[in-house]
């Protein structure tokens, strides 16, 4: 085709992509994620919780502060950092989910880096300053050992993500490490409660990744991202989020509910995560999967700060 006979849009301009949107403020708050926050906020007022009830009358509320801090900070700074490593490698290049900062082109990816880095750095300012305030020096490693796997999620030439491993991190960072850490720097030990109800808010948050993956499988298996939910298909991946946001977590709080009053009003969440397992389970589209995760984030919230209540009080 000569330049004579080249296509020319309107005006007498030649036609080609459109340009990309420069990313707006609150662009960089959605690449935050906020849905995704209760995962950090219920490991720890449930580690907060089990510490309540060890050292009644209170807690050291400061060091409980600085846990959330942490915890949300860390989520942010592992989002930020998911987008930009996701972005480079062109795994976000047909995303059926909300579009991403870096994957879109909205932001340049060395700030998504940047902003990421920072996030990471408030993170583990706000860590060690735990560790100072109860003089417990070999957290440094533990909080060190947070930040390395949350950037090696999707960062680095093998990030562990890729291959199947993203909910084994999130059920020991996010599940173990936020409840059964917040608990110990408040009173220097960790109880059987505190045990059950990392595995039980550990679960339902592998839940959340799992439904987010079986949405985003057939984008993550073209760009060779093997989650476990490439790994294992897509109906057993179905089933898998059925059992880790309705069976471990709510099987777990048969225990509360025996030894702790108003434990058994937890069971009303039930009533979020039933139709997010029924969805997942029956769903044919993105926006079905899209309200499944909605749903599920809104179990972890709400099973988070309904037994960290029925054990405190």
């Amino acid at each position: 085709m000569n330049r004579a006979t080249r296509p020319q849009a309107k005006g007498g301009r030649k036609s080609g992509p459109p340009p990309v949107r420069k990313a707006t403020a609150a662009d960089w708050i959605a690449g935050a994620r906020i849905r995704t926050l209760p995962l950090a906020i219920a490991p720890v007022a449930l580690g907060s919780a089990c510490a309540y009830l060890l050292s009644m009358p209170g807690v050291h509320w400061v060091r409980a502060l600085l846990c959330l801090a942490v915890a949300l900070l860390l989520q942010i700074a592992v989002n930020y950092a998911n987008d930009y490593s996701d972005g480079v490698r062109g795994t976000d290049n047909h995303r059926v989910g909300p579009s991403r900062l870096t994957g879109s082109g909205a932001a340049k990816p060395r700030t998504v880096l940047t902003v990421a880095l920072v996030f990471f750095g408030l993170a583990a300012l706000a860590g060690l300053a735990v560790v100072v305030l109860g003089q417990q020096w070999w957290l440094v490693a533990v909080g060190a050992a947070c930040l390395v796997a949350g950037w090696f999620y999707t960062g680095g030439k093998r990030p562990y993500g890729y291959y199947g491993l993203g909910e084994v991190f999130v059920f020991i960072f996010f599940g173990l490490v936020a409840t059964l850490g917040t608990m110990y720097v408040q009173v220097g030990e960790v109880s059987l409660e505190a045990w059950l109800c990392a595995a039980a808010i550990g679960s339902i948050s592998c839940a959340v990744l799992v439904v987010n993956n079986i949405r985003d499988r057939e984008q993550d298996a073209l760009a060779g991202k093997r989650t476990l939910t490439v790994l294992i298909g897509d109906r057993a991946s179905r089933i898998l989020f059925t059992v880790l946001l309705v069976l471990v977590p709510f099987g777990i709080l048969v225990f509360f509910a025996i030894f702790y009053v108003n434990a058994y009003l937890v069971y009303f969440v039930l009533l979020a995560a039933i139709p997010a397992a029924v969805i997942t389970l029956f769903a044919k589209t993105p926006p079905e999967l899209i309200v499944a995760l909605r749903l599920a984030t809104v179990t972890a919230l709400t099973f988070g700060l309904g037994l960290a209540a029925a054990i405190a009080f």
